[in-house]
């Protein structure tokens, strides 16, 4: 088959969404159950079986394609596919756990040669899945000081320089696709992450803002590249296209 199809594009999204539906139903049914449930026992549940669901549609849907997760095990194979689904069924975990934030995504993308070229970011708490099969429209530009996206407990310290190079404040949320989605609707305008990320953290939401026209990179502004043997890529850039240069700059400090 081709590279890619739009089928590709809209298998992403239908599987994240699907996966995401699975998250909310399964944490509102627990948490009824038990409303003083572990908050990481919840998360747990919530890998184990948004995974599954994942992996078992992929598996059914393109069964010659390579799949990397973050809960499954590694398939060496996938370094010599020439398409390869990188998915994390649950990005935001302690987020979950966190009734009732929403502040957490599924992430499914499909990368060849590198690149990520299809994906689907949900967010499933507020009931919307961003996706490239209908890339949303580049967000207006912001009026205000630039808004800079940060953990809410270890923000880098690229971030705070970046902050004070723009001007800028900073805007504490959840997971990696919570934030990155922000800056892709316009809530947000930097993305700015340094000190550890894997392959199945940004692939997706990587996906999608490029498809929004946003500009994606490592943060020293060379290329994301994935399917690597170590899927560790600890730094990511998504922002604003017109603001990157001087992203890029004040992060090297």
């Amino acid at each position: 088959m081709p590279e890619t199809t739009s089928e590709d594009h809209s298998l992403a999204a239908q599987l994240a969404t699907e996966a995401g539906r699975l998250l909310v139903e399964l944490r509102a049914r627990l948490v009824a159950d038990d409303p003083h449930l572990d908050p990481k026992a919840l998360g747990r549940e919530g890998d184990r079986r948004a995974h599954d669901l994942l992996v078992a549609r992929l598996a059914a849907a393109r069964p010659g394609d390579a799949v990397l997760s973050e809960e499954g095990l590694a398939d060496e194979a996938r370094l010599t596919a020439g398409r390869v689904w990188i998915v994390d069924p649950l990005d935001g975990t302690r987020e979950f756990g966190e009734v009732p934030r929403t502040d957490w995504a599924v992430h499914v993308a499909l990368v060849v040669g590198g690149e990520a070229v299809a994906g689907a970011v949900a967010l499933p708490g507020r009931d919307l899945t961003l996706a490239t099969n209908t890339p949303p429209p580049t967000p207006p530009a912001w009026a205000g000081p630039p808004r800079i996206v940060v953990s809410r407990s270890r923000p880098p310290a690229e971030a705070a320089r970046v902050a004070d190079a723009l001007g800028g404040e900073l805007v504490p949320l959840g997971s990696a696709g919570a934030k990155a989605m922000a800056v892709v609707l316009g809530d947000a305008d930097v993305y700015a992450h340094s000190g550890g990320q894997y392959e199945w953290d940004s692939a997706a939401p990587v996906a999608v803002a490029r498809a929004a026209g946003l500009h994606v990179s490592r943060l020293d502004g060379s290329p994301l590249v994935y399917n690597r043997p170590d899927p560790y890529l600890p730094d990511l850039l998504v922002c604003r296209a017109e603001l990157a240069d001087a992203v890029i700059a004040a992060a090297r400090g």
